[in-house]
């Protein structure tokens, strides 16, 4: 149950004065619907009303706070113009001009004759000072009442600063006197605030500088949710592998070993390493929860089969899980030369498989008939039952979360005495601070090296006014019988943004080449996009237009170009999973990344990343640095917990410190009873881990 002291915290924002249902609506789109959101809703700007001139040396484009007589109201004729109040100091004059305001308000805003303190930007316009519905208007005894340093929060269509900023003020008033849930010691040598004063600072800041990540208070804020964060994956991590308990799973190497024979190419060293963890892990009595990170092409999928071989060399069976159908039908295909070699039994389950068909792959699940099942979602149902599951294998994590893989861990439970080891596998290459963070109660392996016979794909950077000629070029090569991907950003034209369609480009490419295109994107039904995708494999179609939907895991050993249109607007792990796309077969191969005005600076980098280099890891690292953890991995797709303060590229170090400590306090107090544990509870609930705080025993 959430601690007393955080109730007010976890309140609604309409329960915030002045906050109705057209307004929550609003800063609950920006921040969130809870009280607790908009505290830790930093500022993302600060206004400075320090600057205080006479106008006569007042710097235009400037907020200045500036004291003046108000001298005459000039009523505008017609209500296209502007109404406009004259005031001076003694030293120059300025106008006031206000668009769509009323006669009477401004007359007893501005009374003729009256001083008054505004605040707002001076413009310079035709000789004459100017300043535009000023922010403040107040009398000379009432400076006090704004600030000279005004905190900027992000904002969304209708919502303006002021009430955002009055609720989020409104919302610190009600945060209770904090614990200290960190290490006294720690907190001295870092020279930190307690939190609360902390917080306050932050909300507070005076210079743009006080926004930076590194200053001492978004330091403190920023460890403190680090620590929640790798304390609740800790936790999970131990429920995960202590709620039931392991097993030891030797293999006898005898099924291995003719799967391998079978293998038209020798493994290599990061194969063997990676494997070798894997199988060190399995013979452990403790439950396995790893993470397989291979770039792509590594052959992530092959060490998978491997491993899954020693639990049916156990005696157990094994099961792989993909997130799409097409995803499945093909490790099936791939996978099926080994399992014949093998002498096991290899069956597939999704949401096509209905009726006597299902009735019978999952009768022979359950009658340990089938060793290695490989398939969808379909494998999470309840009536999806093994005889004896040993190895679960999840592929391409990201699309699924810690709850989804703890669901499929269980299906291995036989009489509730203990659940399948668990090894999960990527093709995002992922920098070592965002692996802590999105997987940190997992254990990491990672194969590198380029494996035999993948070749280096020529990548290419092309202005898209040579459409044209890239398309002459395109047609030279489908004629020499080359097959070539064409990826477009969007499937259906937006008026927003003009980005050529997949729909659009099929139609304009089929015209230009005289060929058959095939289409491929998301909103297509599953049977559609495979049987463009079998079409395309089989050569029936030599160009295929498609959106992002073949960024993983797609493999056209045959394909050998790569155009990715409007390349400026995807990020660089996505143009690294594209890019690997072709590459996978004996020919020589090549990317063309397509750009379009306006490049930016960014895109600019992330182009010149592209050419120079083709190792996944460095690209990962350099995606982070360039877009930042949330747009790289994207909230919803990446299984991560989203922080609100740190920031894993700019916090790199303190998440490390953060990794250590909280392994450093589950191992002296797991059940977090001791003084600090009982704060650290109340810091978890405060960050939104309630999850974790739940594997926690109250007794």
């Amino acid at each position: 149950m959430r601690p007393a002291i955080l109730f007010p915290l976890f309140a609604d924002i309409r329960t915030l004065p002045g906050v109705g249902p057209k307004l929550e609506k609003l800063i609950a789109k920006v921040a969130g619907p809870r009280l607790v959101d908009l505290v830790f809703d930093l500022p993302a700007g600060v206004v400075d009303r320090s600057y205080r001139p006479k106008l006569a040396s007042a710097e235009a484009g400037r907020i200045a706070t500036v004291e003046v007589m108000v001298l005459e109201h000039k009523p505008n004729r017609v209500k296209a113009q502007p109404y406009k109040v004259l005031v001076s100091d003694d030293t120059s004059l300025m106008e006031l001009v206000f668009f769509r305001a009323h006669a009477d308000y401004l007359a007893s805003l501005l009374p003729a004759g009256a001083r008054r303190v505004l605040s707002g930007r001076i413009e310079r316009f035709k000789d004459r000072l100017q300043m535009a519905h000023p922010d403040y208007v107040v009398a000379p005894e009432e400076i006090t009442s704004f600030p000279l340093h005004e905190p900027v929060y992000g904002l969304t269509e209708g919502l303006t600063a002021r009430p955002m900023a009055k609720a989020v003020r409104s919302s610190l008033d009600k945060m209770p006197a904090m614990p200290e849930w960190q290490d006294a010691a720690f907190v001295r040598q870092r020279k930190w605030q307690d939190f609360n004063t902390a917080l306050a600072a932050a909300h507070n800041p005076v210079h743009d500088s006080d926004l930076e990540p590194t200053t001492q208070a978004r330091q403190r804020l920023a460890y403190d949710e680090l620590l929640a964060n790798q304390l609740a994956l800790l936790l999970i991590r131990s429920h995960m592998r202590e709620g039931q308990e392991g097993r030891a799973i030797f293999g006898t190497g005898s099924l291995k070993a003719k799967a391998v024979a079978a293998l038209p190419f020798a493994l290599t060293d990061g194969q063997l390493g990676a494997l070798a963890e894997i199988e060190q892990d399995m013979a452990s009595e403790k439950r396995m929860l790893r993470l397989l990170q291979g770039d792509v092409g590594s052959g992530k999928t092959i060490v998978a089969m491997l491993a899954m071989l020693d639990a049916v060399e156990a005696g157990l069976q094994a099961a792989l899980m993909a997130p799409t159908e097409l995803l499945v039908r093909q490790h099936l295909g791939s996978l099926e030369p080994y399992a014949q070699a093998a002498g096991v039994r290899l069956a597939c389950l999704t949401g096509r498989e209905k009726g006597p068909g299902r009735e019978t792959t999952l009768a022979k699940l359950a009658a340990g008939e089938i060793d290695i099942l490989v398939g969808t979602h379909a494998l999470f149902s309840e009536d999806v039952a093994f005889k004896d599951l040993g190895l679960a294998v999840v592929d391409e994590q990201h699309r699924f979360g810690v709850h989804q893989r703890m669901q499929l861990q269980s299906k291995g439970q036989k009489n509730k005495q203990s659940s399948a080891d668990v090894l999960v596998m990527t093709a995002t290459p992922i920098p070592r601070t965002l692996a802590l963070t999105a997987y940190g109660d997992m254990d990491v392996s990672r194969i590198t090296g380029r494996p035999p016979g993948r070749k280096p794909v020529e990548t290419r950077v092309m202005n898209g006014e040579r459409m044209d000629e890239l398309i002459s070029h395109l047609r030279t090569a489908l004629n020499r019988g080359a097959r070539a991907y064409w990826v477009c950003p969007l499937v259906e034209e937006s008026e927003k943004i003009d980005l050529a369609a997949a729909q659009d480009r099929a139609v304009m490419l089929r015209q230009a080449l005289g060929l058959n295109v095939g289409l491929v994107h998301g909103k297509m039904k599953a049977t559609d996009r495979d049987a463009a995708m079998a079409a395309f494999k089989a050569g029936e179609t030599q160009l295929l237009v498609a959106t992002t939907v073949i960024e993983v895991g797609v493999d056209v050993p045959e394909a050998t170009i790569m155009v990715v249109e409007h390349a400026e607007r995807f990020g660089l792990s996505q143009l690294h999973q594209l890019r690997g796309r072709v590459g996978r077969g004996s020919g020589k191969s090549s990317c063309i990344l397509l750009w379009h005005e306006p490049l930016g600076e960014t895109a600019k980098a992330r182009l010149k990343i592209m050419r120079e280099t083709d190792d996944g890891f460095v690209i990962a690292e350099e995606d982070l640095r360039l877009r930042g953890p949330g747009e790289m991995l994207g909230k919803r797709q990446s299984g991560m917990e989203e922080f609100r303060i740190a920031d894993p590229s700019a916090h790199a170090d303190l998440l490390a410190v953060a990794h250590d400590d909280a392994r450093l306090v589950l191992s002296r107090d797991p059940e977090l009873k001791s003084p600090r544990g009982e704060a650290l509870r109340i810091l978890l609930y405060l960050f939104g881990r309630d999850e974790a705080v739940r594997y926690l025993r109250t007794g």
